[in-house]
């Protein structure tokens, strides 16, 4: 039976990253908010953004069950910033009978701040995608709104760890 994999994780932890790995491993397919937001409105962070993303994350949620009532998994790589956000995506996907599993990744501190540095370095060069530049200000807001989820709201834990 397919299911939906929920990626949860701050900015610059490597959800997207986990999320390609993952998609390879399970032949599912990835909806992405940044990819949507990019393509859109050019991930412009505009009074309207917060409210455009809502917009976009209840159409992508209503397409993963359907993607996965078809027999495909689907990785939702939101991030899942609050306990909120995580008890309302598990909620709508148990009232659509969808199974799902929450994958949270995990990353030390110093390898937050130098996977930031590296994709600002990467946004730099026009090589960045769908990512956002991580200025002082989008980090502040990440740290101020991120809820760490506890054990009993994951399935898996991806330590996101850098041998150097």
């Amino acid at each position: 039976m397919a299911e939906i994999i929920l990626m949860c994780g701050m900015i610059c932890s490597g959800k997207s990253y986990h999320a390609k790995r993952l998609a390879k491993e399970k032949n599912a397919v990835i909806l992405s908010t940044d990819e949507a937001t990019k393509i859109l409105i050019n991930n412009e962070q505009g009074d309207f953004y917060l409210e455009f993303v809502d917009k976009v994350n209840l159409y992508l949620r209503k397409k993963a069950v359907d993607i996965v009532k078809t027999g495909t998994n689907v990785i939702l790589d939101w991030g899942f910033w609050t306990k909120e956000d995580r008890r309302n995506i598990k909620s709508f996907l148990s009232e659509n009978g969808v199974s799902y599993s929450m994958y949270f990744i995990s990353i030390s501190d110093s390898d937050w701040e130098r996977n930031i540095k590296e994709r600002n370095e990467r946004i730099e060069k026009g090589e960045g995608g769908s990512d956002f530049y991580v200025d002082e200000g989008l980090k502040n807001k990440v740290l101020s709104v991120f809820e760490a989820p506890d054990k009993s709201e994951i399935d898996y834990v991806i330590l996101n760890e850098r041998n150097i």
